[in-house]
Protein backbone atom coordinates (compact mmCIF):
# COMPACT_ATOMS: atom_id res chain seq x y z
CA UNK A 1 0.00 0.00 0.00
CA UNK A 2 1.25 3.54 -1.02
CA UNK A 3 1.37 5.76 1.46
CA UNK A 4 0.97 9.83 0.44
CA UNK A 5 1.63 12.60 2.44
CA UNK A 6 -0.54 15.61 1.95
CA UNK A 7 0.20 19.11 3.06
CA UNK A 8 -2.71 21.72 3.00
CA UNK A 9 -0.68 25.15 2.86
CA UNK A 10 -1.89 28.79 3.06
CA UNK A 11 1.22 31.33 3.12
CA UNK A 12 3.66 29.38 4.97
CA UNK A 13 6.79 29.62 6.32
CA UNK A 14 9.83 28.20 5.36
CA UNK A 15 8.91 25.27 8.65
CA UNK A 16 7.42 24.05 5.38
CA UNK A 17 10.42 23.19 3.42
CA UNK A 18 11.91 21.52 6.66
CA UNK A 19 9.03 19.36 7.24
CA UNK A 20 9.26 18.22 3.25
CA UNK A 21 13.06 17.39 3.75
CA UNK A 22 12.58 15.72 7.39
CA UNK A 23 10.14 13.54 5.74
CA UNK A 24 12.31 12.25 2.57
CA UNK A 25 14.96 11.67 5.65
CA UNK A 26 12.44 9.22 6.71
CA UNK A 27 12.10 7.77 3.38
CA UNK A 28 8.41 9.40 2.64
CA UNK A 29 9.06 9.95 -1.13
CA UNK A 30 5.18 10.25 -2.01
CA UNK A 31 4.72 14.04 -0.71
CA UNK A 32 1.68 16.35 -2.28
CA UNK A 33 2.38 19.58 -1.33
CA UNK A 34 -1.15 21.64 -1.78
CA UNK A 35 -0.93 25.98 -2.27
CA UNK A 36 -4.21 26.98 -1.41
CA UNK A 37 -4.21 30.56 -3.46
CA UNK A 38 -0.77 31.73 -0.87
CA UNK A 39 0.34 34.32 -3.70
CA UNK A 40 3.13 35.19 -5.61
CA UNK A 41 5.36 36.20 -2.73
CA UNK A 42 5.27 32.52 -1.26
CA UNK A 43 6.58 30.99 -4.91
CA UNK A 44 9.83 30.31 -3.27
CA UNK A 45 8.95 28.53 -0.35
CA UNK A 46 6.88 25.81 -2.62
CA UNK A 47 9.36 26.29 -5.28
CA UNK A 48 12.24 24.84 -2.52
CA UNK A 49 9.97 22.58 -1.21
CA UNK A 50 9.58 21.27 -5.02
CA UNK A 51 13.28 20.88 -4.87
CA UNK A 52 13.32 18.59 -1.65
CA UNK A 53 11.06 16.06 -3.85
CA UNK A 54 7.57 17.18 -3.28
CA UNK A 55 4.39 17.71 -5.92
CA UNK A 56 3.32 20.85 -5.71
CA UNK A 57 -0.62 21.84 -6.35
CA UNK A 58 -2.07 24.82 -6.89
CA UNK A 59 -5.58 26.68 -6.35
CA UNK A 60 -4.90 30.20 -8.17
CA UNK A 61 -6.77 31.70 -4.98
CA UNK A 62 -7.75 30.76 -1.46
CA UNK A 63 -10.51 27.97 -1.31
CA UNK A 64 -9.85 26.77 2.10
CA UNK A 65 -8.36 23.52 3.97
CA UNK A 66 -10.92 21.09 3.05
CA UNK A 67 -10.84 21.43 -0.29
CA UNK A 68 -6.82 21.78 -0.11
CA UNK A 69 -7.56 18.32 0.91
CA UNK A 70 -10.05 17.28 -1.48
CA UNK A 71 -7.44 18.54 -4.79
CA UNK A 72 -4.32 17.10 -3.14
CA UNK A 73 -6.47 13.60 -2.86
CA UNK A 74 -7.80 14.16 -6.35
CA UNK A 75 -3.50 14.58 -7.32
CA UNK A 76 -2.71 11.51 -5.60
CA UNK A 77 -5.50 9.41 -7.49
CA UNK A 78 -4.55 10.59 -10.75
CA UNK A 79 -0.84 10.58 -10.37
CA UNK A 80 -0.40 6.94 -8.82
CA UNK A 81 -1.94 3.80 -10.73
CA UNK A 82 -1.65 1.49 -7.08
CA UNK A 83 -4.53 1.85 -4.65
CA UNK A 84 -3.38 4.50 -1.57
CA UNK A 85 -4.25 5.71 1.68
CA UNK A 86 -3.59 9.29 2.75
CA UNK A 87 -1.66 11.05 5.42
CA UNK A 88 -2.55 14.82 5.84
CA UNK A 89 -0.59 17.07 8.18
CA UNK A 90 -0.25 20.91 8.84
CA UNK A 91 2.06 23.10 7.04
CA UNK A 92 2.70 25.01 10.55
CA UNK A 93 5.24 22.67 12.16
CA UNK A 94 2.60 21.44 14.61
CA UNK A 95 3.26 17.67 13.45
CA UNK A 96 6.71 16.06 13.83
CA UNK A 97 7.96 13.58 11.07
CA UNK A 98 8.26 11.33 14.12
CA UNK A 99 4.61 11.54 14.27
CA UNK A 100 4.09 11.35 10.71
CA UNK A 101 6.16 8.16 10.69
CA UNK A 102 3.97 6.71 13.91
CA UNK A 103 0.94 7.66 12.20
CA UNK A 104 1.99 5.36 9.14
CA UNK A 105 3.01 2.65 11.03
CA UNK A 106 -0.66 2.61 12.83
CA UNK A 107 -2.43 2.96 9.59
CA UNK A 108 -0.56 -0.14 8.39
CA UNK A 109 -1.26 -2.55 11.72
CA UNK A 110 -4.62 -1.51 11.69
CA UNK A 111 -5.93 -1.45 8.04
CA UNK A 112 -9.21 -0.24 7.39
CA UNK A 113 -9.49 1.93 10.48
CA UNK A 114 -9.28 6.11 10.55
CA UNK A 115 -5.77 7.00 12.39
CA UNK A 116 -5.85 9.90 14.04
CA UNK A 117 -2.63 11.80 15.60
CA UNK A 118 -3.60 12.71 19.15
CA UNK A 119 -2.45 15.45 21.19
CA UNK A 120 -2.32 16.35 24.96
CA UNK A 121 -3.91 19.27 25.83
CA UNK A 122 -2.89 19.61 29.31
CA UNK A 123 0.45 21.68 28.94
CA UNK A 124 0.98 25.07 29.87
CA UNK A 125 2.20 25.69 26.46
CA UNK A 126 -1.21 24.73 25.19
CA UNK A 127 -2.96 27.86 24.04
CA UNK A 128 -6.44 28.80 26.36
CA UNK A 129 -8.49 29.17 23.08
CA UNK A 130 -6.58 25.78 21.44
CA UNK A 131 -7.43 23.42 24.87
CA UNK A 132 -11.38 24.80 25.41
CA UNK A 133 -12.24 24.90 21.59
CA UNK A 134 -10.88 20.93 21.46
CA UNK A 135 -12.38 19.83 24.87
CA UNK A 136 -16.21 21.71 23.02
CA UNK A 137 -15.57 19.79 20.09
CA UNK A 138 -14.71 16.34 21.39
CA UNK A 139 -18.11 16.98 23.63
CA UNK A 140 -20.50 17.65 20.80
CA UNK A 141 -19.04 14.71 18.48
CA UNK A 142 -19.45 12.47 21.35
CA UNK A 143 -23.02 13.78 21.69
CA UNK A 144 -23.77 13.50 18.26
CA UNK A 145 -21.85 10.48 17.06
CA UNK A 146 -21.57 8.57 20.18
CA UNK A 147 -17.90 8.01 19.48
CA UNK A 148 -15.29 8.89 22.14
CA UNK A 149 -12.50 10.96 19.97
CA UNK A 150 -10.31 12.98 22.39
CA UNK A 151 -8.98 14.98 19.37
CA UNK A 152 -11.58 16.36 16.83
CA UNK A 153 -9.10 18.93 15.67
CA UNK A 154 -6.32 17.50 15.12
CA UNK A 155 -4.68 17.56 11.30
CA UNK A 156 -2.59 14.87 11.45
CA UNK A 157 -5.18 11.72 10.29
CA UNK A 158 -4.24 8.74 8.25
CA UNK A 159 -7.43 8.01 5.84
CA UNK A 160 -7.06 4.47 4.28
CA UNK A 161 -8.27 3.34 0.93
CA UNK A 162 -11.46 2.51 2.30
CA UNK A 163 -12.35 6.06 2.92
CA UNK A 164 -11.07 8.05 -0.07
CA UNK A 165 -13.85 8.29 -1.34
CA UNK A 166 -15.83 9.90 1.41
CA UNK A 167 -12.96 12.09 2.29
CA UNK A 168 -13.86 13.14 -1.48
CA UNK A 169 -17.64 13.49 -1.23
CA UNK A 170 -17.65 15.19 2.37
CA UNK A 171 -19.11 18.36 1.95
CA UNK A 172 -17.16 21.39 3.33
CA UNK A 173 -14.70 24.02 2.45
CA UNK A 174 -12.99 25.19 4.97
CA UNK A 175 -12.20 24.01 8.78
CA UNK A 176 -15.77 22.24 8.60
CA UNK A 177 -14.52 20.02 6.41
CA UNK A 178 -12.69 18.01 8.86
CA UNK A 179 -15.49 17.79 11.63
CA UNK A 180 -17.89 16.92 8.64
CA UNK A 181 -15.44 14.09 7.54
CA UNK A 182 -15.52 12.71 11.10
CA UNK A 183 -18.53 12.43 10.97
CA UNK A 184 -19.15 10.82 8.05
CA UNK A 185 -16.64 8.21 9.25
CA UNK A 186 -17.48 7.44 12.41
CA UNK A 187 -20.43 5.57 10.63
CA UNK A 188 -18.56 3.32 8.70
CA UNK A 189 -15.11 2.38 10.81
CA UNK A 190 -13.47 2.66 13.68
CA UNK A 191 -10.79 5.60 14.76
CA UNK A 192 -7.39 4.71 16.05
CA UNK A 193 -5.84 6.99 18.12
CA UNK A 194 -2.17 7.39 18.48
CA UNK A 195 -0.78 9.81 20.76
CA UNK A 196 1.76 12.72 19.18
CA UNK A 197 3.85 15.69 20.31
CA UNK A 198 1.65 18.58 21.24
CA UNK A 199 3.16 21.50 19.25
CA UNK A 200 2.18 25.26 19.58
CA UNK A 201 5.31 27.44 18.74
CA UNK A 202 4.62 31.19 19.92
CA UNK A 203 0.90 30.57 20.43
CA UNK A 204 0.53 29.11 16.90
CA UNK A 205 0.29 32.79 15.94
CA UNK A 206 0.91 31.63 12.11
CA UNK A 207 -2.20 29.17 12.65
CA UNK A 208 -4.94 30.74 10.22
CA UNK A 209 -7.91 29.67 12.36
CA UNK A 210 -10.54 32.20 12.78
CA UNK A 211 -11.86 31.75 16.14
CA UNK A 212 -15.34 33.12 16.00
CA UNK A 213 -16.13 32.84 11.88
CA UNK A 214 -14.98 28.78 11.75
CA UNK A 215 -16.09 27.84 15.17
CA UNK A 216 -19.56 28.62 13.83
CA UNK A 217 -18.39 26.68 10.54
CA UNK A 218 -17.03 23.76 12.70
CA UNK A 219 -20.48 23.68 14.49
CA UNK A 220 -22.84 24.51 11.56
CA UNK A 221 -24.57 21.70 10.67
CA UNK A 222 -25.85 21.12 15.01
CA UNK A 223 -26.52 24.78 14.64
CA UNK A 224 -28.50 24.80 11.51
CA UNK A 225 -30.56 21.85 12.90
CA UNK A 226 -31.23 24.03 16.15
CA UNK A 227 -32.29 26.93 14.04
CA UNK A 228 -34.35 24.92 11.90
CA UNK A 229 -36.00 23.59 15.22
CA UNK A 230 -36.44 26.76 16.49
CA UNK A 231 -38.01 28.01 13.32
CA UNK A 232 -40.34 24.57 13.03
CA UNK A 233 -41.30 25.28 16.67
CA UNK A 234 -42.40 28.95 15.85
CA UNK A 235 -44.54 27.70 12.90
CA UNK A 236 -46.12 25.39 15.42
CA UNK A 237 -47.28 27.79 18.15
CA UNK A 238 -48.01 30.68 15.45
CA UNK A 239 -50.49 28.42 13.61
CA UNK A 240 -51.86 26.96 16.59
CA UNK A 241 -52.93 30.29 17.82
CA UNK A 242 -54.51 31.23 14.57
CA UNK A 243 -56.39 27.92 14.11
CA UNK A 244 -57.59 28.74 17.89
CA UNK A 245 -58.69 32.08 17.17
CA UNK A 246 -60.62 30.87 14.22
CA UNK A 247 -62.46 28.51 16.26
CA UNK A 248 -64.92 28.30 19.26
CA UNK A 249 -62.44 29.50 22.35
CA UNK A 250 -61.55 26.79 24.78
CA UNK A 251 -63.83 23.97 22.83
CA UNK A 252 -62.02 20.86 23.68
CA UNK A 253 -62.99 19.82 19.64
CA UNK A 254 -61.14 22.92 18.85
CA UNK A 255 -58.25 22.74 20.86
CA UNK A 256 -57.40 18.86 18.94
CA UNK A 257 -58.25 20.19 15.38
CA UNK A 258 -55.24 23.27 16.26
CA UNK A 259 -53.06 20.94 17.79
CA UNK A 260 -53.11 18.39 15.21
CA UNK A 261 -53.14 20.75 12.49
CA UNK A 262 -50.57 22.90 13.49
CA UNK A 263 -48.22 19.76 14.66
CA UNK A 264 -48.73 18.67 10.88
CA UNK A 265 -47.86 21.36 8.94
CA UNK A 266 -45.06 22.24 11.60
CA UNK A 267 -44.07 18.55 10.94
CA UNK A 268 -43.58 19.20 7.20
CA UNK A 269 -41.67 22.48 7.49
CA UNK A 270 -39.36 21.27 10.13
CA UNK A 271 -38.86 17.80 7.43
CA UNK A 272 -38.09 20.54 4.21
CA UNK A 273 -35.59 22.15 6.30
CA UNK A 274 -33.47 19.63 7.41
CA UNK A 275 -33.19 18.42 4.12
CA UNK A 276 -32.42 21.33 2.15
CA UNK A 277 -31.17 23.47 4.99
CA UNK A 278 -29.29 21.59 8.33
CA UNK A 279 -28.16 18.34 6.37
CA UNK A 280 -28.01 19.14 2.92
CA UNK A 281 -29.43 16.29 1.53
CA UNK A 282 -29.49 14.20 -2.10
CA UNK A 283 -31.17 11.30 -1.03
CA UNK A 284 -34.32 10.45 -2.39
CA UNK A 285 -37.16 12.62 -0.75
CA UNK A 286 -39.63 10.15 -0.44
CA UNK A 287 -38.32 7.40 1.23
CA UNK A 288 -36.91 10.30 3.50
CA UNK A 289 -40.07 11.56 4.43
CA UNK A 290 -41.08 8.18 5.37
CA UNK A 291 -38.52 7.43 7.42
CA UNK A 292 -39.16 11.11 9.01
CA UNK A 293 -42.80 10.66 9.64
CA UNK A 294 -42.01 7.67 11.58
CA UNK A 295 -39.47 9.37 13.78
CA UNK A 296 -42.50 12.30 13.85
CA UNK A 297 -44.93 9.78 15.27
CA UNK A 298 -42.79 7.73 17.54
CA UNK A 299 -40.97 10.99 18.91
CA UNK A 300 -44.61 12.35 19.73
CA UNK A 301 -45.51 9.44 21.78
CA UNK A 302 -42.41 9.48 23.54
CA UNK A 303 -42.18 13.08 24.33
CA UNK A 304 -46.12 12.35 25.94
CA UNK A 305 -45.04 9.68 27.88
CA UNK A 306 -41.44 10.37 29.29
CA UNK A 307 -42.92 13.73 30.31
CA UNK A 308 -45.50 12.20 32.14
CA UNK A 309 -42.74 9.45 33.95
CA UNK A 310 -40.33 12.52 35.02
CA UNK A 311 -42.72 14.43 36.20
CA UNK A 312 -43.39 12.24 39.04
CA UNK A 313 -39.87 11.57 39.51
CA UNK A 314 -39.03 15.55 39.61
CA UNK A 315 -42.30 17.20 40.78
CA UNK A 316 -42.90 19.24 37.74
CA UNK A 317 -44.36 18.89 34.51
CA UNK A 318 -42.33 21.97 32.91
CA UNK A 319 -39.05 20.89 34.36
CA UNK A 320 -40.04 17.14 32.85
CA UNK A 321 -40.92 18.39 29.56
CA UNK A 322 -37.99 20.69 29.03
CA UNK A 323 -35.17 17.43 30.05
CA UNK A 324 -37.10 15.17 27.74
CA UNK A 325 -37.07 17.57 24.87
CA UNK A 326 -33.41 18.10 25.05
CA UNK A 327 -32.85 14.45 24.98
CA UNK A 328 -34.70 13.79 22.49
CA UNK A 329 -34.01 17.00 20.57
CA UNK A 330 -30.18 15.48 20.43
CA UNK A 331 -31.63 11.40 19.59
CA UNK A 332 -33.31 13.46 16.94
CA UNK A 333 -30.33 15.04 15.24
CA UNK A 334 -28.17 12.34 15.83
CA UNK A 335 -30.97 9.45 13.94
CA UNK A 336 -31.64 11.81 10.94
CA UNK A 337 -27.75 12.72 10.52
CA UNK A 338 -26.98 9.15 10.04
CA UNK A 339 -30.37 7.01 9.48
CA UNK A 340 -32.86 9.69 7.45
CA UNK A 341 -30.53 12.31 5.68
CA UNK A 342 -27.54 10.25 4.43
CA UNK A 343 -25.90 12.21 1.45
CA UNK A 344 -26.05 9.99 -1.87
CA UNK A 345 -22.36 8.75 -2.46
CA UNK A 346 -21.31 9.58 -5.78
CA UNK A 347 -18.81 7.56 -8.14
CA UNK A 348 -15.03 8.94 -8.30
CA UNK A 349 -14.67 10.52 -12.18
CA UNK A 350 -11.36 12.93 -12.38
CA UNK A 351 -10.35 13.75 -15.86
CA UNK A 352 -6.60 14.84 -16.63
CA UNK A 353 -6.13 17.87 -19.55
CA UNK A 354 -2.25 18.37 -20.29
CA UNK A 355 -2.10 22.34 -20.55
CA UNK A 356 2.09 22.39 -20.19
CA UNK A 357 5.03 20.11 -19.86
CA UNK A 358 4.96 19.68 -16.74
CA UNK A 359 1.68 21.22 -15.46
CA UNK A 360 -1.27 19.32 -15.22
CA UNK A 361 -5.23 20.72 -14.49
CA UNK A 362 -7.32 19.01 -11.81
CA UNK A 363 -10.92 18.86 -13.08
CA UNK A 364 -13.81 16.95 -11.82
CA UNK A 365 -17.73 16.33 -13.05
CA UNK A 366 -19.05 18.35 -10.03
CA UNK A 367 -21.37 20.63 -11.42
CA UNK A 368 -21.99 22.78 -8.33
CA UNK A 369 -17.81 23.83 -8.61
CA UNK A 370 -18.38 24.46 -12.50
CA UNK A 371 -21.27 26.15 -11.72
CA UNK A 372 -19.91 29.26 -9.04
CA UNK A 373 -16.72 28.70 -10.59
CA UNK A 374 -14.37 27.30 -8.59
CA UNK A 375 -10.42 28.58 -9.20
CA UNK A 376 -8.53 25.93 -10.87
CA UNK A 377 -5.94 23.81 -9.55
CA UNK A 378 -2.61 23.16 -11.29
CA UNK A 379 0.22 20.58 -9.79
CA UNK A 380 3.72 21.05 -10.94
CA UNK A 381 5.96 17.84 -10.57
Amino acid sequence: MRHIILIPAYKPEYKLVRLVEELMLYDFNDIIVVDDGSGEEYGDIFECAKDYGAVVVRHDRNLGKGEAIKTGIRAAVMRYDTEICVITADADGQHRPADIAWVSNALDCNPGTLVLGTRCFDGADVPKRSRFGNRMTSKVFKLMTGVDCADTQTGLRGIPASLIDLALETPGSRYEYEMNFLEAAAAEVRFTEVSIETVYEDGNKCSHFRPVRDSLRVYGRPIRFACASLASAAVDYGLFALLLMLAIPDHIIAVIIATVGARLVSGVVNFLLNRYFSFKSRGAIGDEAVKYGTLFIIQMIFSAWLTAFVSVIIGTTVGAKLIVDTLLFVASYVIQRRCIFVPARKSRQFEVKVIGEDKEEVRTDDRKRRKTGHAKATHAA
